[in-house]
Order: structure tokens, then C-alpha cells, then sequence
């Protein structure tokens, strides 16, 4: 019997579902052995599976109510084997970030960002997210919002580094 056709719907349907009930199994399904995960949150990409799935795990630990949709208006585009796909992501910060080990702020974030997949086989085999990572960190309450006295002290205690270091 012939192999069905990729459908690059489905595979973000069920891409959706895996991150939206931390289903570690199901995004081992997704993507390669060998995948190279890039995004924005992580210091170097991750690679292979259990890297990936070890960050999900984390996000989840972080974001207990990580979910994903569709960006406004939805977008998924195919050309060749690579995927452009627009997302929202909301969720609430009510466990820490470790590292480096941020605590708990309890609070909300909405951030949208397109994911590139380069596919192999109909799985991910190399992955890279875009989006503002400052605005999802202010969002978080760990960097201070523009213009604020917090952030007029963040400039003097970097300009203050700099001076130090010459």
C-alpha cells in the first residue's frame, strides 16, 4: 500500500497537540533523531531528541498552562521541505526558570512567533523560533518595562560595567 502524502495541516495539528499537553512521546514522533533545535530561550541549540524533549519538560515546569494556536490571521506556508509556521503562545509563570533560576512571578504572557522547520521525512529535522524574546522576558516581569526607573538603572549598571572593564 502507497504511503499517504505529507500533510503539513495535520502534522501541525498534531505538532499543536504535543506541545499544548506536554506530550514528550508524541513530539518525539515529530522530529529526528539528529534534530538541531534552536530558540530564542535556550543558550545553545538543543540536539537530539531527549534534549528536546528535556526542554519541554522544562517549559511546562515554568509554564504550567503552555499553549499554542494558530497566529491572528493563521499562517503555514510549504516550500520544498521546509515549513513557516505563525503561532501565539500564552501561558502564566507559575514555577521558576532554572536555570539560571528566576522565581515565579505568576504572570500571564501572549507572545507571537513564526517557527521554520527544515522537514526530513516527514519530521523536523532542524528547527529554529522567532519572536521577541525582551518583550517575553518584560511579559515575565524580568526585565523592566521601557522607560521605567528600572530599566534607567539597568543602563547605568551596564554603562557602569563597561566603564569598569576598560
Amino acid at each position: 500500500m502507497p504511503e499517504s502524502p505529507f500533510d503539513p495541516q495535520q502534522f501541525r495539528s498534531r505538532y499543536i497537540a504535543a506541545w499544548n499537553g506536554c506530550d514528550t512521546d508524541l513530539l518525539a514522533e515529530l522530529i529526528t533523531e539528529d534534530i538541531v533545535w534552536r530558540d530564542p530561550a535556550l543558550p545553545e541549540p538543543a540536539e537530539g531528541v531527549a534534549a528536546v524533549q528535556d526542554f519541554m519538560r522544562r517549559s511546562f515546569a515554568t509554564m504550567p498552562d503552555l499553549r499554542f494556536s494558530d497566529s491572528d490571521p493563521p499562517h503555514l506556508s510549504v516550500e520544498g521541505d521546509q515549513i513557516a509556521w505563525g503561532w501565539t503562545m500564552h501561558g502564566t509563570m507559575s514555577g521558576p526558570i532554572d536555570p539560571p533560576g528566576f522565581a515565579a512571578s505568576g504572570a500571564r504572557v501572549q507572545i507571537d512567533g513564526v517557527d521554520l522547520w527544515r522537514m526530513r521525512d516527514g519530521r523536523i529535522a532542524r528547527y529554529r523560533a522567532f519572536y521577541d524574546l525582551a518583550e517575553l522576558l518584560r511579559q515575565l516581569g524580568i526585565l523592566p518595562p521601557p522607560g521605567s526607573p528600572a530599566e534607567r538603572l539597568s543602563v547605568a549598571l551596564q554603562r557602569l560595567k563597561v566603564r569598569l572593564r576598560r
